[in-house]
């Protein structure tokens, strides 16, 4: 039996999250899956950036590719200097904090039993090989 496996709307929309995230330099991206740990939560986008200017410009970006992806309008929360949320209908909450307040509030430690999704950087478009 061959399963021909579609790529799922919500790994493709969590990709898209990501990109834009490492599209505006943030740092220490991680992805939790909280699907089997609670039970009003899905998935947590975690991402470093510095205050102000960057934390904007990460948020504005990933709110851009994650509506292109898909996903409805989030909700903000917030915003602070330290700390922004953006709630995508539930489904999928990213967290844009600086160093600090993600060493204060460690969400990974208050989730550590979620299982932590693996995103790659993409790799380079690779030009054909050519025969001459």
């Amino acid at each position: 039996m061959t399963s021909h496996k579609q790529p799922d709307p919500i790994q493709n929309q969590l990709r898209a999250i990501v990109d834009a995230a490492r599209e505006r330099r943030a740092e220490d991206i991680v992805v939790l899956d909280l699907t089997d740990v609670s039970s009003t939560l899905e998935y947590f986008v975690i991402c470093t950036a510095t205050a102000g200017l960057q934390l904007n410009a990460v948020q504005e970006n990933i709110r851009e590719k994650a509506q292109a992806a898909g996903l409805p309008r989030p909700t903000v929360e917030g915003p602070s200097e330290r700390w922004l949320l953006l709630a995508f209908g539930g489904g999928i909450v990213v967290h844009i904090m600086t160093k600090e307040a993600r060493e204060y509030y460690d969400l990974e430690g208050l989730w550590s039993d979620a299982q932590v999704l693996h995103f790659p950087e993409s790799a380079p478009e690779q030009t054909p090989n050519r025969t001459v």
